[in-house]
């Protein structure tokens, strides 16, 4: 994919990334940092998924959705930062134009089916809770492999209209992205042409993307919180509480990060923040999904316990 050309300027064909801090002194820290955070990321994604492939307690839809959930986290974080921190590691900031949209396309799939998955995952909920009855029937192995296949479908229509619509704009004045990754609010601020059709595009098609996932999310623990209220048991509260809270405080973070980032186009000039909201989406959201899934969750405990100490599950 090569860059539009204009009558009267030069179409660029790289981008310079001005990462997290401009001081090269604090590289070698910045270095440090990051590189623990994407190996404590990528272990305990990859330590909760093979806790989930080994221990048969874990073999149901929600495990199944979070299994998945972990391998898009490993990505996630693989899109942005091994090149930020290849960068740091050259001194070479810059990164080539289709680079930087291949960059932006995956981004934008991973999260793209990080949403959907989340919005499965509380459906799951509702019909473990709501409907337990007829929960293994309507929630069985393909209606679980359907839905994942439905939001890589729809995550990955998605980020390729967004990349296809980016690469209709031309870019031939300042080439500098003040982030430390390619995505649509810098290159937006670098576009020579208009670019508010593409706002446009970004707000109705987030509507549908985010929206509606957001808008299934909230029916669904509406009915999961009148159910929980009608259960005398405490301790059952308790347990079902459980479990439904690290789904709401993992979709609380992703959903208040990802619209802060996008729903203001247009409205102020991209600032330091926005490289603030880029960490938590591409490195905390990643790095905190393990722990709060399995800190109030003592089966997921055991499970890792038993990985980490190499002792097969009992029969």
């Amino acid at each position: 994919m090569r860059p539009k050309s204009r009558a009267n300027g030069t179409a660029i064909t790289e981008f310079i990334l001005l990462e997290l801090v401009e001081t090269p002194e604090l590289w070698p820290i910045i270095f440090v940092l990051f590189l623990l955070a994407y190996m404590v990321t990528v272990g305990g994604n990859l330590s909760i998924l093979a806790a989930i492939l080994v221990e048969p307690k874990l073999h149901t839809p929600m495990y199944f959705f979070l299994g998945n959930l972990s391998v898009l986290d490993v990505g996630c974080i693989s899109v942005t930062i091994p090149s930020m921190l290849g960068r740091l590691v050259s001194h070479k900031r810059t990164i080539p134009y289709g680079a930087c949209l291949t960059q932006l396309f995956f981004f934008h799939l991973l999260v793209g089916v990080d949403c959907f998955l989340l919005t499965a995952m509380a459906y799951d909920r509702f019909l473990a809770i709501c409907r337990p009855l007829t929960y293994s029937t309507r929630m069985n192995q393909t209606v679980q492999r359907i839905l994942v296949a439905v939001s890589w479908f729809c995550a990955f229509t998605n980020a390729l209209t967004h990349t296809v619509a980016i690469s209709t704009l031309n870019f031939c004045g300042p080439n500098v992205i003040n982030h430390f990754y390619c995505d649509l609010p810098q290159l937006f601020q670098l576009s020579c042409s208009s670019t508010q059709l593409n706002e446009l595009l970004l707000f109705a098609v987030g509507f549908i993307m985010a929206g509606t996932p957001m808008a299934v999310i909230i029916t669904s623990y509406a009915h999961v919180a009148a159910a929980i209220l009608r259960i005398r048991s405490a301790e059952g509260k308790k347990k079902a509480f459980s479990t439904c809270g690290s789904h709401l405080t993992v979709v609380a973070i992703f959903y208040g990060s990802g619209i802060f980032n996008y729903m203001r186009l247009g409205s102020a000039k991209l600032s330091n923040k926005d490289k603030a909201v880029g960490i938590f989406n591409t490195v905390v959201n990643p790095m905190l999904n393990p722990i709060i899934y399995s800190l109030r969750n003592p089966d997921v405990q055991t499970a890792l316990w038993r990985v980490l100490l190499g002792r097969r599950p009992l029969a």
